[in-house]
């Protein structure tokens, strides 16, 4: 009878079900904390832009400074690995093809791996 009482208890479920959101989300970002960001460059009519330069900002307490920049791939792909940060902004250009748009980036833990769903898209002007 003490058994199921204890079993009952909201002291008994609270620290279980805490246990096992903390355990359940620290087991996902182990698996998903490589730093690697991702996306695609295109330009203004939605085709692959190949060597585009994409730049990597980080908030560096006051401000963004660049940490790093990659050059496309023909299909338009990138890839940056090793981002210490979670608050990030991508950005591309490509000299006969244009620029893009900063785009701010919030990730919910540092090193997060993400992929941006829309891609880079370069405008002139």
């Amino acid at each position: 009878m003490r058994a199921l009482f204890l079993l009952r208890n909201r002291f008994v479920w609270v620290p279980l079900v805490l246990f096992i959101v903390i355990a359940g989300w620290n087991a996902w970002v182990a698996t998903h904390d490589h730093g690697i960001i991702s996306v695609r460059v295109v330009d203004a009519d939605g085709k692959p832009v190949a060597g585009a330069t994409v730049h990597l900002w980080v908030f560096n307490f006051t401000t963004f400074v660049e940490k790093d920049s990659t050059t496309t791939a023909a299909d338009g792909s990138f890839r940056f690995t090793g981002n210490p940060s979670h608050n990030i902004q991508l950005s591309a250009d490509k000299a006969d093809a244009g620029r893009s748009d900063r785009i701010p980036v919030r990730l919910y833990f540092a090193s997060e791996d993400f992929v941006l769903a829309k891609p880079l898209r370069l405008e002139r002007g």
